[in-house]
């Protein structure tokens, strides 16, 4: 039974890999999920799968040297997928060491472990490691309005502490493929959308306050581009990326759905009021009478879009789901999932932890 180590995995796009892969292989292989439980990650988003006798829950984190190298003692690992990181843009603004901590540190202190365990005497590797580091399209920088593309050759340009610290996080992965011969690959993906998001985030922050008939914040004049990637798409990317990548390849991994951010909000109000049943009396405030513009966020990107031509070409990935069919997907699954938005946003989540785990 294939071991895998997934790191941040009760985070957003760690838990939709997760139900992927118990999907995929269901019983033929085995998860260990390692997760701070930072205000971003939320042990509810994986409630179907806590019961598993081949999922394991490992509550550390990833800077803390002598936990993560535990982990790799007492288990083969035979996969690693390094999701956990701080994300969010603004936050990194306010904050900028939080981020270098986590995100540089902490992927140092992953390759060293896994390093450690994998490496033999000669300075090769045990068979069929490998390290797989998930990182953005936000290390390329921005693009201009009228053209182009970010591809895996594209020079590293970023512009907010975020994105400069994700940058770092890749160039250690990097060195370790080029000093170490590190059997590792790297994934710069668009922005993710699905199921599980956390409410700071555009999608999931325009759906609840338009469902709560709050104002819908804008940066600058909304005209921002990003290329908007299904959360379970990017996961079967990871997952063919493992299978059929090509060691020490960085593949770029993007949803062909480019969008202004006030087309995306314009996209979710219409969205909301063909899917809402016609007596619900949210439709009467779901409007753009909503949407309220601010000022813009400091080094503010303009445009961001991915050509995924070499992992389309190499593994055979390309990207399933329209924009208008995943936010559809979206919004239901929001509509069923209404107690976990609720949870999230008045910060009840954080408990679910003590009432599963505490005295364990």
């Amino acid at each position: 039974m294939r071991t895998y180590l997934v790191t941040g995995g009760a985070g957003f796009i760690g838990s939709n890999y997760i139900h992927y892969m118990f999907q995929k292989y269901g019983d033929e292989i085995r998860i260990i999920n390692v997760d701070a439980l930072t205000y971003a990650g939320n042990l509810e988003n994986l409630k179907e799968v806590e019961g598993r006798n081949n999922y394991t829950f490992v509550k550390a984190d990833i800077c803390d040297k002598e936990a993560i190298s535990r982990i790799f003692t007492e288990n083969e690992i035979d996969r690693v997928v390094h999701f956990a990181a701080e994300s969010h843009v603004d936050r990194s603004i306010k904050n900028p060491e939080v981020f270098v901590q986590t995100n540089v540190l902490g992927t140092a202190v992953m390759l060293n472990c896994a390093r450690a365990a994998w490496e033999n005497p000669d300075g090769t590797y045990k068979e069929g490691k490998k390290f797989l580091h998930v990182s953005t399209d936000e290390v390329y920088g921005s693009l201009p309005e009228d053209g182009g593309y970010f591809y895996e050759t594209t020079p590293y340009a970023p512009h907010s502490p975020y994105s400069a610290s994700k940058a770092s996080s890749d160039l250690l992965v990097k060195a370790y493929m080029d000093t170490y011969h590190f059997p590792a690959n790297i994934t710069n993906c668009s922005n993710n959308y699905g199921p599980y998001q956390f409410p700071e985030k555009l999608i999931p922050l325009i759906i609840n306050n338009a469902l709560q008939g709050k104002k819908l914040p804008v940066y600058g004049d909304g005209k921002n581009v990003r290329d908007w990637l299904y959360v379970e798409d990017h996961a079967k990317a990871i997952d063919l990326v493992q299978e059929k990548g090509r060691l020490f390849e960085t593949y770029n991994i993007g949803g062909h759905n480019e969008k202004q951010n006030i087309e995306i909000i314009h996209i979710i109000l219409d969205t909301l009021q063909e899917m809402l049943p016609e007596n619900d009396p949210r439709k009467e405030h779901i409007n753009e009478g909503l949407i309220t513009y601010v000022q813009d966020r400091k080094g503010h990107d303009r445009r961001y879009a991915i050509a995924p031509d070499k992992i389309k070409a190499e593994i055979g990935w390309m990207p399933e789901t329209m924009f208008k069919e995943g936010i559809r997907r979206t919004i239901g699954w929001f509509f069923e999932h209404e107690e976990w938005m609720k949870n999230v946003t008045s910060g009840d989540y954080q408990k679910y932890y003590e009432d599963m785990y505490q005295g364990r």
